[in-house]
């Protein structure tokens, strides 16, 4: 008996007065997520509870309301929409480069650049399915972390299947023609960039595979999948070329390469992205004062910065080891990811203290809860720049943004 009171009495330490009072009490995933923990409040304090046990709390019921749109979703994969402008086949990722556009010279011939401007006719609907398979599966995942429901796992097997085992319906595991460019080239090294929104999927996979009815020759397969991706990510011509490339396109090489090594246990590929991290992509691409130079330098800085910042802190977050925890690593000269963020967040709090043009376009939508303030201050309890992320939009809409916002479902980070 004492047994049984001791573990029921550590159950409801977490119950808040709000189970009763909210109408959710005969909700399972809601009394789950009470016993295991997590209550039903949107105000948690990080001094008190820790920044993931408060992050969990804020989230909670939107992660539910996601969850329960993703079990009714069917697959959607690539293999539904298709473009006569694309040089692959059925099972090739299409994109067409976001910045390019008719020439008004000569409206039939190549398209030509206009750097920051997005051109509203280009070809998305793969890119679009993409970011749609991240939503459900980030969705399921996060649902099954908060309440061991495997019906998240379940459903979310349908959609792995049909993108990465189905031969009628899967992906092939390159993007040779990614953000191609009408008249110039039939796919580009920058379209790598599109596959970010496959970390989610990764890790949410990360987060299941250890579920029952997640049976282990389906893990196997999709695994091989991402296997033979990082391989092309890491041999073929673009992407070599994307990971030399200095600006955030390597940031999102790099973080793709992580991402899906560590679902694969590919540790000698960790291994050499945390070296390249160190030795290439944080000394190189950040200046003394904790701002990235090459993107400023843009027409979108202020959405750049905060991209690339975001970006890095993925990298770390996914990275860091006891051993090696590249959240407290400093180069030679003092380049930190904490100099970055601490760069970079006041113009976060205080968006009328950024200095530079505002954006060309979308301006008005940045930021909104931006990784690198939770994994940022989930490292170093920073809780102001929790109490900054947790005001912010945590359900941006705007296509370009999301777009860049590759982590939508942070708690399968945490």
């Amino acid at each position: 008996m004492k047994v049984i009171f001791s573990v029921l009495s550590a159950a409801v330490i977490y119950i808040s007065p709000a189970v009763f009072t909210t109408g959710h009490a005969n909700t399972p995933e809601l009394d789950t997520l009470t016993v295991r923990g997590i209550p039903d409040v949107q105000n948690v304090s990080p001094q008190k509870d820790g920044i993931t046990k408060a992050a969990t709390a804020l989230l909670r019921k939107q992660i539910l309301a996601e969850a329960a749109w993703a079990m009714t979703q069917k697959p959607v994969t690539i293999t539904d929409a298709s473009s006569p402008r694309s040089a692959g086949g059925k099972h090739d990722f299409f994109s067409e480069a976001d910045y390019f556009w008719p020439d008004p010279q000569n409206p039939d011939g190549p398209y030509i650049n206009r750097d920051g401007l997005t051109n509203p006719d280009n070809f998305v609907e793969h890119r679009k399915a993409m970011i749609r398979l991240s939503k459900v599966i980030g969705a399921l995942a996060s649902a099954y972390k908060l309440t061991g429901d495997e019906k998240y796992v379940t459903q979310a097997i349908i959609h792995l299947k049909a993108w990465f085992v189905n031969p009628e319906t899967l992906m092939n595991p390159n993007l040779n023609f990614a953000q191609a460019v009408k008249g110039k080239f039939t796919g580009r090294n920058y379209g790598i960039i599109d596959t970010i929104h496959l970390m989610e999927v990764a890790q949410g996979m990360i987060v299941m595979e250890k579920a029952s009815v997640f049976d282990a020759q389906t893990a196997t397969a999709i695994k091989g999948w991402f296997s033979a991706y990082t391989n092309w990510l890491n041999t073929s011509k673009p992407g070599i070329q994307e990971k030399m490339v200095k600006n955030n396109h390597a940031t999102c090489w790099a973080i793709q390469v992580a991402s899906f090594a560590k679902l694969c246990n590919d540790q000698p590929m960790l291994d050499s992205m945390r070296v390249r991290y160190k030795t290439v992509l944080l000394p190189n691409q950040m200046g003394a004062d904790g701002s990235f130079p090459l993107e400023m330098a843009r027409t979108k800085p202020y959405g750049y910065a905060i991209f690339n910042l975001d970006a890095m802190t993925i990298l770390c977050q996914i990275l860091s080891t006891p051993e090696d925890n590249l959240w407290e690593f400093k180069t030679a000269d003092g380049k930190s990811i904490k100099l970055g963020l601490s760069y970079l967040y006041p113009f976060i709090a205080d968006k009328s203290k950024w200095s530079l043009k505002p954006d060309v376009m979308y301006w008005e939508n940045w930021p909104v809860a931006q990784p690198f303030l939770l994994f940022g201050a989930n490292a170093y309890q920073e809780n102001a720049w929790y109490a900054t992320w947790k005001k912010l939009d945590h359900n941006p809409q705007v296509v370009e943004v999301i777009r860049n916002l590759p982590i939508r479902h942070p708690l399968i980070w945490l």
